[in-house]
């Protein structure tokens, strides 16, 4: 479809908005939704410049499109990739309105609020505890070694990322309108993919964290007349023990005991220059 072909849906006919304005929105959004958050409408001021221009060309009169604009840049808040889905619903139920169909601004706002949330967890979910994981894992694994494609995989992965998720979703809501985001949340796929990358980032976690986390006991004694080396124990029960203990005690003082990363760091320094002290560490 070239960007002077009229958009069409099977449900509505012709549409006003043209690819181009729709490529325009998108753009505008995730380019530029986050640029100005604040505490009283955080991405509302967002939301509102990546719609303006649709509602410009759909409604000509001023006071009407002031009306919108105003609207728009109420409360709005969620994760920007998947929540361009509600910016795409939006677009669509604005140009439904347009074109005279029974759609109420009461309606618009309402889909908007009740679809913040939802949208918000499954993208938090998945882009700040899965993929920049994943990306972060690999990416700092590489710049460890000295390796510059560390950084650069990290940018060019998650641009991928943002890019893709947002396009697809924002046209995805776009064509299914109200019911895009219902069909969305209520699909098995998208569960059987968080459950399949929260394993794989899983496994990206306890590669770092062996390989990385370095800890190591000197502890050793005579038993029987043969000496005993506390960490060739240790290893033929499960290698990398300790470092598995370690990530396993910053994980339980971040999220059941809800302490701070300076705090969590000052207690790892306690521990290591006490045991070492005591000749456990080396």
């Amino acid at each position: 479809m070239t960007e002077e072909k009229t958009m069409v849906t099977a449900e509505n006919g012709n549409r006003i908005l043209k690819r181009r304005d729709l490529i325009r929105t998108w753009l505008r959004w995730i380019c530029w939704a986050q640029r100005c958050y604040n505490y009283e409408r955080l991405m509302g001021l967002g939301f509102c410049q990546a719609i303006s221009a649709v509602i410009e060309k759909l409604f000509p009169d001023k006071e009407e499109r002031a009306a919108a604009l105003s609207r728009h840049m109420r409360f709005f808040n969620t994760e920007n990739n998947w929540g361009a889905m509600i910016l795409g619903a939006t677009v669509a139920l604005e140009e439904e309105r347009a074109m005279g169909h029974s759609v109420t601004t009461d309606v618009i706002d309402s889909m908007k609020n009740a679809l913040m949330g939802p949208l918000a967890g499954i993208g938090d979910s998945i882009t700040q505890s899965i993929v920049k994981v994943i990306l972060l894992g690999v990416s700092i694994e590489l710049a460890v070694q000295g390796n510059v494609l560390g950084p650069v995989l990290y940018l060019a992965g998650f641009t991928v990322y943002a890019l893709a998720v947002s396009y697809i979703t924002f046209f995805s809501g776009y064509r299914m309108g109200r019911g895009a985001a219902t069909k969305l949340l209520a699909s098995s796929s998208t569960k059987s993919l968080t459950d399949a990358l929260k394993i794989v980032s899983m496994i990206v976690i306890g590669a770092l964290a062996a390989g990385n986390i370095k800890v190591n006991t000197i502890a050793a004694g005579t038993f029987g007349g043969s000496e005993v080396v506390l960490q060739n124990v240790l290893d033929s029960i499960c290698p990398k023990l300790l470092p598995l203990g370690v990530l396993a005690l910053v994980i339980y003082l971040l999220k059941n005991k809800r302490k701070s990363s300076v705090f969590i760091l000052i207690t790892l320094f306690v521990i290591g220059f006490a045991l070492t002290f005591l000749n456990f560490l080396g």
